[in-house]
Protein backbone atom coordinates (compact mmCIF):
# COMPACT_ATOMS: atom_id res chain seq x y z
CA UNK A 1 0.00 0.00 0.00
CA UNK A 2 2.85 2.66 0.85
CA UNK A 3 5.53 0.94 -1.88
CA UNK A 4 6.11 4.06 -3.61
CA UNK A 5 7.44 5.67 -0.36
CA UNK A 6 10.75 4.64 -0.78
CA UNK A 7 14.12 6.22 0.87
CA UNK A 8 14.72 7.65 -2.59
CA UNK A 9 11.31 9.03 -3.08
CA UNK A 10 10.89 10.54 0.46
CA UNK A 11 14.47 12.03 -0.24
CA UNK A 12 13.81 13.85 -3.52
CA UNK A 13 10.48 15.14 -1.83
CA UNK A 14 11.69 16.32 0.63
CA UNK A 15 14.94 18.35 -1.05
CA UNK A 16 11.69 19.57 -3.61
CA UNK A 17 11.09 21.84 -0.34
CA UNK A 18 14.24 23.68 0.28
CA UNK A 19 15.31 26.78 -1.86
CA UNK A 20 16.96 26.25 -4.93
CA UNK A 21 19.45 28.68 -3.85
CA UNK A 22 20.93 25.92 -1.33
CA UNK A 23 23.70 23.41 -2.01
CA UNK A 24 21.39 20.18 -1.80
CA UNK A 25 24.19 17.40 -3.31
CA UNK A 26 24.89 14.43 -1.65
CA UNK A 27 27.35 15.35 0.84
CA UNK A 28 26.07 18.68 1.23
CA UNK A 29 24.76 20.09 4.61
CA UNK A 30 21.20 19.73 3.84
CA UNK A 31 21.27 16.70 2.23
CA UNK A 32 23.22 14.91 5.41
CA UNK A 33 20.28 16.68 7.36
CA UNK A 34 17.28 15.05 5.93
CA UNK A 35 19.05 11.67 5.19
CA UNK A 36 19.01 10.31 8.42
CA UNK A 37 15.50 11.54 8.77
CA UNK A 38 14.27 10.19 5.35
CA UNK A 39 15.58 6.82 6.25
CA UNK A 40 13.53 6.41 9.30
CA UNK A 41 10.52 7.91 7.96
CA UNK A 42 10.66 5.53 5.13
CA UNK A 43 10.96 2.42 7.69
CA UNK A 44 8.00 3.99 9.74
CA UNK A 45 5.96 2.92 6.33
CA UNK A 46 7.34 -0.34 6.09
CA UNK A 47 5.98 -1.16 9.24
CA UNK A 48 3.01 0.99 8.54
CA UNK A 49 1.85 -1.41 5.90
CA UNK A 50 2.89 -4.56 8.00
CA UNK A 51 0.26 -3.11 10.41
CA UNK A 52 -2.31 -2.92 7.41
CA UNK A 53 -0.98 -6.61 6.49
CA UNK A 54 -1.72 -8.04 9.59
CA UNK A 55 -4.69 -6.09 10.46
CA UNK A 56 -6.84 -8.08 7.96
CA UNK A 57 -7.53 -12.06 8.43
CA UNK A 58 -6.68 -12.70 4.86
CA UNK A 59 -3.27 -11.38 5.10
CA UNK A 60 -2.27 -11.96 8.88
CA UNK A 61 0.19 -14.14 9.61
CA UNK A 62 -0.48 -16.77 12.03
CA UNK A 63 0.51 -15.03 15.19
CA UNK A 64 -2.27 -12.08 14.01
CA UNK A 65 -4.74 -14.52 12.64
CA UNK A 66 -4.91 -15.84 16.24
CA UNK A 67 -5.13 -12.93 17.61
CA UNK A 68 -7.84 -12.04 15.60
CA UNK A 69 -9.75 -15.20 15.84
CA UNK A 70 -9.94 -15.23 19.27
CA UNK A 71 -12.29 -11.87 18.88
CA UNK A 72 -14.17 -15.38 17.24
CA UNK A 73 -13.87 -17.23 20.31
CA UNK A 74 -11.98 -19.14 17.89
CA UNK A 75 -8.11 -21.49 18.23
CA UNK A 76 -6.13 -23.31 16.30
CA UNK A 77 -6.43 -27.29 17.28
CA UNK A 78 -3.66 -27.88 19.03
CA UNK A 79 -1.65 -31.14 18.32
CA UNK A 80 -2.21 -34.28 19.74
CA UNK A 81 -0.84 -37.75 20.24
CA UNK A 82 -0.97 -40.73 19.08
CA UNK A 83 -1.85 -43.77 20.92
CA UNK A 84 -0.98 -47.25 19.16
CA UNK A 85 -1.84 -51.11 20.18
CA UNK A 86 0.96 -53.39 20.98
CA UNK A 87 1.39 -56.70 21.17
CA UNK A 88 3.84 -57.49 23.64
CA UNK A 89 4.72 -61.76 23.97
CA UNK A 90 6.85 -63.28 27.05
CA UNK A 91 6.35 -62.99 31.11
CA UNK A 92 7.10 -59.89 32.22
CA UNK A 93 5.43 -57.53 33.91
CA UNK A 94 4.64 -53.53 33.17
CA UNK A 95 4.00 -50.81 35.69
CA UNK A 96 3.56 -47.71 33.38
CA UNK A 97 6.09 -45.86 31.33
CA UNK A 98 8.44 -48.09 30.00
CA UNK A 99 9.22 -46.47 26.64
CA UNK A 100 9.93 -48.29 23.34
CA UNK A 101 11.02 -47.09 19.96
CA UNK A 102 9.89 -47.60 16.19
CA UNK A 103 11.92 -45.81 13.57
CA UNK A 104 12.41 -42.51 14.41
CA UNK A 105 9.77 -41.95 17.04
CA UNK A 106 9.60 -43.12 20.67
CA UNK A 107 6.52 -44.76 22.83
CA UNK A 108 5.57 -45.16 26.34
CA UNK A 109 3.05 -47.58 27.67
CA UNK A 110 0.08 -45.76 29.23
CA UNK A 111 -0.78 -48.50 31.99
CA UNK A 112 -4.03 -49.50 29.84
CA UNK A 113 -5.17 -52.36 27.53
CA UNK A 114 -7.57 -52.70 24.74
CA UNK A 115 -7.99 -56.41 24.90
CA UNK A 116 -4.97 -58.63 25.10
CA UNK A 117 -3.43 -55.46 23.59
CA UNK A 118 -1.29 -52.73 25.29
CA UNK A 119 -1.93 -48.89 24.95
CA UNK A 120 1.68 -47.23 23.99
CA UNK A 121 1.43 -43.03 23.39
CA UNK A 122 3.49 -41.65 20.86
CA UNK A 123 6.03 -39.12 22.90
CA UNK A 124 5.89 -36.81 19.73
CA UNK A 125 3.16 -35.02 18.43
CA UNK A 126 1.17 -35.15 15.31
CA UNK A 127 0.86 -37.20 12.80
CA UNK A 128 4.43 -39.07 13.21
CA UNK A 129 3.40 -41.40 15.63
CA UNK A 130 0.44 -42.82 13.23
CA UNK A 131 1.86 -46.38 12.99
CA UNK A 132 -0.41 -48.91 12.69
CA UNK A 133 2.39 -52.00 12.47
CA UNK A 134 6.12 -52.45 12.79
CA UNK A 135 8.39 -54.15 15.09
CA UNK A 136 9.30 -52.28 18.64
CA UNK A 137 12.51 -52.29 20.37
CA UNK A 138 12.37 -51.82 23.80
CA UNK A 139 14.20 -48.73 25.54
CA UNK A 140 13.92 -49.76 29.28
CA UNK A 141 15.30 -53.16 29.93
CA UNK A 142 11.87 -55.52 30.88
CA UNK A 143 12.66 -58.79 31.52
CA UNK A 144 10.71 -61.46 30.38
CA UNK A 145 9.84 -59.52 27.34
CA UNK A 146 10.72 -61.45 24.22
CA UNK A 147 8.77 -59.66 21.10
CA UNK A 148 6.96 -56.31 20.44
CA UNK A 149 5.14 -55.06 17.85
CA UNK A 150 2.37 -52.71 17.33
CA UNK A 151 -0.46 -53.77 15.63
CA UNK A 152 -3.08 -51.27 15.37
CA UNK A 153 -3.56 -47.63 15.68
CA UNK A 154 -5.92 -46.92 18.08
CA UNK A 155 -6.43 -42.96 18.48
CA UNK A 156 -4.20 -40.89 15.52
CA UNK A 157 -2.19 -37.91 15.96
CA UNK A 158 -3.19 -34.73 14.59
CA UNK A 159 -0.56 -32.44 13.54
CA UNK A 160 -1.06 -28.27 15.00
CA UNK A 161 -4.12 -27.33 12.77
CA UNK A 162 -2.25 -25.37 9.65
CA UNK A 163 -2.47 -21.84 9.11
CA UNK A 164 -4.65 -21.83 6.10
CA UNK A 165 -7.07 -24.51 7.30
CA UNK A 166 -7.40 -22.78 10.98
CA UNK A 167 -7.62 -19.07 8.34
CA UNK A 168 -10.57 -20.93 6.36
CA UNK A 169 -12.27 -22.00 9.45
CA UNK A 170 -12.32 -18.50 10.88
CA UNK A 171 -13.92 -16.90 7.47
CA UNK A 172 -16.55 -19.97 7.81
CA UNK A 173 -17.53 -19.03 11.11
CA UNK A 174 -19.54 -15.84 9.32
CA UNK A 175 -20.99 -17.85 6.61
CA UNK A 176 -24.04 -19.15 8.74
CA UNK A 177 -25.45 -18.09 12.19
CA UNK A 178 -25.80 -20.51 14.91
CA UNK A 179 -28.56 -20.08 17.10
CA UNK A 180 -30.54 -22.04 19.24
CA UNK A 181 -30.10 -25.78 18.08
CA UNK A 182 -30.18 -24.95 14.39
CA UNK A 183 -28.04 -27.15 11.80
CA UNK A 184 -25.09 -24.59 12.33
CA UNK A 185 -25.00 -23.95 15.92
CA UNK A 186 -24.77 -27.70 16.30
CA UNK A 187 -21.94 -27.62 13.87
CA UNK A 188 -20.31 -25.39 15.53
CA UNK A 189 -20.58 -26.92 18.65
CA UNK A 190 -19.45 -29.93 17.76
CA UNK A 191 -16.28 -28.14 16.33
CA UNK A 192 -15.76 -26.51 19.66
CA UNK A 193 -15.44 -29.79 21.57
CA UNK A 194 -11.68 -29.88 20.06
CA UNK A 195 -11.09 -27.50 23.06
CA UNK A 196 -11.78 -30.61 25.70
CA UNK A 197 -8.60 -32.09 25.85
CA UNK A 198 -9.95 -35.71 26.34
CA UNK A 199 -11.62 -35.38 23.32
CA UNK A 200 -9.12 -33.94 21.25
CA UNK A 201 -6.87 -36.04 22.74
CA UNK A 202 -8.90 -39.45 21.32
CA UNK A 203 -9.17 -38.38 17.82
CA UNK A 204 -11.26 -34.92 18.13
CA UNK A 205 -13.72 -34.00 16.07
CA UNK A 206 -13.76 -33.56 12.06
CA UNK A 207 -16.65 -33.45 9.64
CA UNK A 208 -20.29 -33.12 10.91
CA UNK A 209 -23.52 -33.86 9.97
CA UNK A 210 -26.65 -32.80 11.13
CA UNK A 211 -30.44 -34.79 10.98
CA UNK A 212 -33.01 -32.96 12.69
CA UNK A 213 -36.50 -34.29 13.30
CA UNK A 214 -34.50 -37.45 12.58
CA UNK A 215 -37.36 -39.48 14.46
CA UNK A 216 -39.88 -36.90 15.12
CA UNK A 217 -39.77 -33.89 16.67
CA UNK A 218 -36.85 -32.71 18.74
CA UNK A 219 -34.98 -35.42 17.97
CA UNK A 220 -31.36 -34.50 16.47
CA UNK A 221 -28.99 -36.75 15.03
CA UNK A 222 -25.45 -35.88 14.63
CA UNK A 223 -22.92 -37.86 12.74
CA UNK A 224 -19.19 -37.59 12.84
CA UNK A 225 -15.74 -38.38 11.95
CA UNK A 226 -12.22 -37.83 14.02
CA UNK A 227 -10.02 -34.82 12.64
CA UNK A 228 -8.22 -37.74 10.87
CA UNK A 229 -11.18 -37.96 8.61
CA UNK A 230 -11.72 -41.78 10.51
CA UNK A 231 -14.07 -43.44 12.13
CA UNK A 232 -14.29 -42.65 15.95
CA UNK A 233 -13.93 -45.16 18.68
CA UNK A 234 -16.78 -45.86 20.99
CA UNK A 235 -14.40 -44.19 23.69
CA UNK A 236 -14.63 -41.39 21.40
CA UNK A 237 -18.55 -41.45 20.86
CA UNK A 238 -19.29 -41.72 24.55
CA UNK A 239 -17.42 -38.79 25.48
CA UNK A 240 -19.25 -36.58 22.88
CA UNK A 241 -22.38 -37.51 23.11
CA UNK A 242 -21.88 -36.77 27.29
CA UNK A 243 -20.98 -33.32 26.13
CA UNK A 244 -23.42 -33.31 23.65
CA UNK A 245 -26.24 -34.27 25.90
CA UNK A 246 -25.88 -37.46 28.27
CA UNK A 247 -28.20 -39.99 27.36
CA UNK A 248 -30.13 -40.36 30.63
CA UNK A 249 -31.47 -36.96 30.04
CA UNK A 250 -33.27 -36.45 27.04
CA UNK A 251 -35.24 -33.14 26.29
CA UNK A 252 -33.83 -31.52 29.36
CA UNK A 253 -31.09 -29.58 28.11
CA UNK A 254 -28.02 -30.99 29.81
CA UNK A 255 -24.90 -30.75 27.97
CA UNK A 256 -24.86 -27.96 24.83
CA UNK A 257 -28.26 -29.29 23.37
CA UNK A 258 -31.30 -27.12 23.69
CA UNK A 259 -34.27 -27.77 26.19
CA UNK A 260 -36.45 -29.73 24.23
CA UNK A 261 -34.02 -31.51 21.76
CA UNK A 262 -33.09 -35.59 22.47
CA UNK A 263 -29.86 -35.83 20.67
CA UNK A 264 -28.21 -39.10 19.27
CA UNK A 265 -24.37 -39.11 18.46
CA UNK A 266 -23.00 -41.75 15.87
CA UNK A 267 -19.41 -41.72 14.56
CA UNK A 268 -19.30 -42.50 10.32
CA UNK A 269 -18.67 -46.52 9.62
CA UNK A 270 -16.00 -47.63 7.11
CA UNK A 271 -16.42 -49.13 3.75
CA UNK A 272 -13.81 -51.30 2.60
CA UNK A 273 -12.83 -50.97 -0.98
CA UNK A 274 -11.49 -53.41 -2.34
CA UNK A 275 -10.05 -52.44 -6.42
CA UNK A 276 -8.44 -55.00 -8.98
CA UNK A 277 -6.70 -53.64 -12.56
CA UNK A 278 -4.63 -55.33 -15.06
CA UNK A 279 -1.86 -53.09 -15.99
CA UNK A 280 0.63 -52.78 -19.14
CA UNK A 281 4.01 -51.65 -17.84
CA UNK A 282 6.80 -49.93 -20.37
CA UNK A 283 9.75 -52.59 -20.36
CA UNK A 284 11.97 -53.27 -17.34
CA UNK A 285 9.24 -52.83 -14.90
CA UNK A 286 7.09 -55.48 -12.99
CA UNK A 287 4.48 -55.45 -10.93
CA UNK A 288 6.41 -55.12 -7.44
CA UNK A 289 8.14 -52.26 -8.43
CA UNK A 290 4.77 -50.18 -8.78
CA UNK A 291 2.71 -52.18 -6.66
CA UNK A 292 3.33 -50.01 -3.03
CA UNK A 293 2.88 -46.79 -5.67
CA UNK A 294 -0.54 -47.50 -7.02
CA UNK A 295 -1.42 -48.41 -3.34
CA UNK A 296 -0.38 -44.77 -2.50
CA UNK A 297 -2.21 -43.24 -5.14
CA UNK A 298 -4.90 -44.96 -4.18
CA UNK A 299 -5.34 -43.91 -0.58
CA UNK A 300 -4.93 -40.16 -1.29
CA UNK A 301 -8.05 -40.35 -3.38
CA UNK A 302 -9.88 -41.87 -0.73
CA UNK A 303 -8.27 -39.85 1.78
CA UNK A 304 -9.36 -36.85 -0.42
CA UNK A 305 -13.08 -38.27 -0.53
CA UNK A 306 -12.65 -38.94 3.37
CA UNK A 307 -12.02 -35.47 3.77
CA UNK A 308 -15.23 -34.21 2.03
CA UNK A 309 -17.70 -36.23 3.50
CA UNK A 310 -19.03 -33.70 5.64
CA UNK A 311 -20.21 -31.59 2.57
CA UNK A 312 -21.39 -34.72 0.64
CA UNK A 313 -24.77 -35.58 0.15
CA UNK A 314 -22.62 -39.31 -0.19
CA UNK A 315 -19.47 -40.49 -1.39
CA UNK A 316 -18.61 -42.03 -5.27
CA UNK A 317 -16.08 -43.68 -5.76
CA UNK A 318 -14.99 -43.12 -9.24
CA UNK A 319 -13.20 -45.89 -11.82
CA UNK A 320 -11.72 -42.91 -13.72
CA UNK A 321 -10.50 -40.76 -10.59
CA UNK A 322 -8.87 -44.11 -9.82
CA UNK A 323 -7.20 -45.14 -13.50
CA UNK A 324 -5.61 -41.40 -14.11
CA UNK A 325 -3.91 -41.50 -10.73
CA UNK A 326 -2.39 -44.61 -11.62
CA UNK A 327 -1.46 -44.00 -14.83
CA UNK A 328 0.47 -41.03 -13.19
CA UNK A 329 2.97 -43.29 -12.12
CA UNK A 330 6.08 -44.14 -13.64
CA UNK A 331 6.20 -47.39 -15.50
CA UNK A 332 2.59 -47.58 -16.31
CA UNK A 333 2.10 -47.33 -19.77
CA UNK A 334 -1.93 -48.40 -19.57
CA UNK A 335 -4.62 -49.46 -16.91
CA UNK A 336 -7.73 -51.59 -17.99
CA UNK A 337 -10.65 -53.67 -16.90
CA UNK A 338 -10.64 -51.52 -13.48
CA UNK A 339 -13.09 -53.07 -11.07
CA UNK A 340 -14.29 -51.65 -7.24
CA UNK A 341 -15.71 -54.45 -4.80
CA UNK A 342 -15.21 -56.63 -8.27
CA UNK A 343 -17.48 -54.23 -10.42
CA UNK A 344 -15.91 -52.34 -13.13
CA UNK A 345 -19.22 -49.26 -12.32
CA UNK A 346 -18.55 -46.48 -10.02
CA UNK A 347 -19.59 -47.09 -6.57
CA UNK A 348 -21.41 -44.93 -4.42
CA UNK A 349 -21.55 -45.33 -1.11
CA UNK A 350 -23.80 -44.96 2.06
CA UNK A 351 -24.41 -41.21 3.30
CA UNK A 352 -22.41 -41.61 6.85
CA UNK A 353 -19.98 -44.32 5.51
CA UNK A 354 -16.10 -43.33 4.70
CA UNK A 355 -14.13 -45.35 2.18
CA UNK A 356 -11.47 -47.48 3.53
CA UNK A 357 -8.57 -49.11 1.35
CA UNK A 358 -8.85 -52.56 1.04
CA UNK A 359 -7.02 -54.87 -1.29
CA UNK A 360 -5.47 -53.61 -4.62
CA UNK A 361 -4.66 -56.35 -6.58
CA UNK A 362 -2.73 -55.40 -10.30
CA UNK A 363 -1.74 -57.30 -12.71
Amino acid sequence: MFEKYSYEYLMNRALSRVTSNVDKRQGSVIYDALAPACAELCQAYIELDRVITETFADTASREYLIKRAKERGLAPYESTYAVVLADLKGKFKLNGGERFNLEDVNYFYTGETEGDYYKLKCETAGEAGNKSYGRLIPIDSISGLESAEIVDLFYEGENEEDTEAFRKRYFASFEALAFGGNIADYKEKMQKLNENYEISQRGGVGGVKVYPVFNGGGTVRLVFATRGNNKPTNELKELVQTAVMPLEFPYQGVGFAPVGHNVTVKGVTERTINISAELTLKPGYIIDDIKAYAENAVEEYLAQLRAAWADEENIIIRISSIESRILNITGIIDIRNTAINQSEENLSIGTDEIPIRGELIVN
